[in-house]
């Protein structure tokens, strides 16, 4: 059964090319809530026969296992759900030896989907609603949810 998903149209300037201001429309998701750990926690005891408890215990220890695994290095695969592991980003230096970690300047985790949510992700439909938040004026910030 395919789910749901919500999404505005968005004008943005090309920004390889701010200076011709031409803008062209783009899909836009719209989240409609959040789920945070208790709400996922109930839902797992839902489906199964531990307690809330247990399953809060479960997923609180894991946030601290799954940090812990990043900042070993690890790549963190949580089995079809998908993996999580580091990106680094920064400077360059013109030669190896020159290099130090006092260049790097972003550390990101990257998660790249599993079967399970690759599959989610491949049974989606999609429907148009109007823009969450607009801007007021020209050279604003934008304020709608992320892309």
């Amino acid at each position: 059964m395919k789910k749901t998903v919500t999404y505005s149209v968005v004008g943005r300037v090309n920004p390889a090319d701010r200076e011709s201001g031409e803008m062209k429309y783009y899909a836009q998701s719209q989240a409609r809530g959040e789920m945070g750990i208790r709400e996922i926690a109930e839902r797992i005891h839902q489906m199964c026969t531990v307690t809330r408890a247990d399953v809060m215990a479960v997923l609180t220890a894991m946030e601290d296992i799954v940090a812990e695994g990043l900042q070993g290095g690890e790549i963190v695969r949580m089995g079809g759900l998908g993996s999580l592991q580091l990106s680094l980003s920064g400077e360059g230096s013109a030669t190896e030896d020159a290099y130090s970690d006092a260049l790097i300047g972003k550390v990101r985790v990257l998660f790249r989907p599993g079967t399970v949510m690759q599959e989610a992700l491949n049974n989606l439909a999609f429907e148009r609603v109007p823009v969450k938040y607009k801007k007021e004026e020209e050279g604003e910030e934008e304020g709608g949810l992320g892309a």
